[in-house]
């Protein structure tokens, strides 16, 4: 379903999102990457992603680190994933099927549940996340 490269965009922006709501000083990559379990060199190529894609700030120095450029309530899910690993939507035969014209029922099926799936990432916010009734709080163990 979601790439590895997607739920690690997907921890760390969660991560950098419930740093902010606690201290508001950006968090530093090791400390990203002990708080989020990722392996700290896959971590540094998401972070470039999401730094390049505007969605993260980069500050250099020693009170340096990365923060979201943006408040969570304004980040959906589908922002997060489209920043490291755009969903695929099919807009052609895949087989390049001259014949096919438009989409036969098997591709266009599946291009309608890509569609859903964009809808229901577009429709959560990293917010929303955070502020779940869930009694399971994101990236922290509960035991």
């Amino acid at each position: 379903m979601l790439s590895k490269t997607a739920e690690y965009a997907l921890r760390a922006v969660t991560f950098l999102a419930s740093s902010e709501a606690c201290d508001k000083t950006p968090s530093s990559a090791d400390g990203i990457s002990a708080g989020t379990q990722i392996p700290r060199r896959y971590l540094n190529r998401v972070l470039q992603d999401m730094v390049a894609t505007g969605l993260i700030e980069s500050k250099c120095g020693p009170r340096g680190g990365y923060a979201l450029a943006r408040v969570a309530a304004k980040i959906t899910i589908l922002d997060v994933v489209n920043a490291v690993a755009p969903l695929g939507r099919i807009a052609s035969c895949p087989l390049g099927l001259k014949s096919h014209t438009s989409l036969c029922p098997l591709h266009a099926e599946l291009d309608r549940a890509y569609a859903e799936t964009e809808a229901a990432f577009a429709a959560v916010t990293i917010k929303q996340l955070l502020d779940s009734a869930s009694p399971i709080i994101p990236l922290v163990d509960s035991t």
